[in-house]
């Protein structure tokens, strides 16, 4: 696969020259941190070009770093890419893939989320994302929902824990809307959704959640991520074991029409 970090070319620039700047007055991250009132971990994720800094930042970091409005003059040519770098590569190849598979322990699918859903996700992130970071991850997050309906339809299929479908992100009124969400997907053909109860003692997902893929030229992947990093599986024999652990967890959930009774289920207890 090939490489590429996905940094928005102005935020790059604009953190190179911070830390030009900043390297010319000898002065640490630290120390800049402290100048402006803003924490070491974003100095270092602006100077990186992974953060969008806030106009307040830029003024406050101009100023300290003696820029004479030079940073403040990039302001305009600062934008967000909508995924984080570790996972453009993985938004391209899903958008062509032909089959996906899906196994996941934490939250809902992001390809079955509802808006509402999306946006309580985000704004649970650590370090937190500010109200624009929050909208465009969420409108990024729908926009990829078009891979359920596009032409030619793919496979879908998801596996997903029950604690998943119990947890009330963004609240009762958010989860109901959610399951309800998700029985209108298992009404589509080419989807298939499948719920791993929690009466389950013991299955093969215990190694944590997985996406497997095919691309149109039939190339088989395994895609698995993890606190802000992620890894392509590419080898066949890797790839063939990810395969026959996701078929020995859908025989271990229930059926999709069972799985539909329990949402339906869970959806009227809220």
């Amino acid at each position: 696969m090939r490489d590429h970090d996905g940094r928005s070319v102005g935020l790059a620039i604009f953190g190179m020259q911070s830390r030009a700047l900043r390297e010319r007055l000898g002065m640490t991250q630290a120390e800049l941190a402290g100048h402006i009132g803003y924490s070491e971990s974003l100095v270092r994720m602006v100077e990186r070009g992974e953060r969008k800094p806030r106009p307040d930042y830029v003024e406050r970091v101009d100023k300290a770093l003696r820029a004479q409005g030079v940073l403040i003059a990039a302001t305009p040519f600062l934008r967000q890419d909508r995924y984080p770098p570790w996972f453009i590569e993985y938004v391209e190849t899903e958008a062509q893939a032909v089959s996906l598979y899906k196994y996941d322990t934490h939250v809902v699918p992001g390809l079955l989320q509802t808006e509402e859903y999306a946006r309580a996700v985000f704004s649970a992130h650590c370090p937190a994302l500010d109200d624009e970071e929050v909208e465009s991850s969420v409108l990024a997050r729908l926009e990829r929902q078009v891979l359920l309906t596009r032409k030619p339809a793919p496979t879908v299929g998801f596996v997903v824990e029950e604690w998943v479908l119990r947890r009330p992100i963004g609240g009762k009124g958010v989860l109901k809307s959610q399951l309800h969400r998700l029985l209108k997907c298992m009404a589509m053909r080419n989807v298939t959704i499948q719920v791993m109860p929690m009466e389950c003692e013991a299955h093969a997902g215990f190694d944590g959640p997985m996406t497997l893929l095919e691309t149109p030229e039939a190339r088989r992947l395994g895609y698995v991520e993890g606190q802000g990093v992620s890894t392509f599986v590419t080898k066949e024999t890797e790839v063939s074991v990810l395969e026959r652990r996701y078929g020995i967890i859908r025989t271990q959930a229930l059926t999709t029409e069972d799985s539909a009774r329990l949402i339906e289920c869970l959806a009227g207890e809220l």
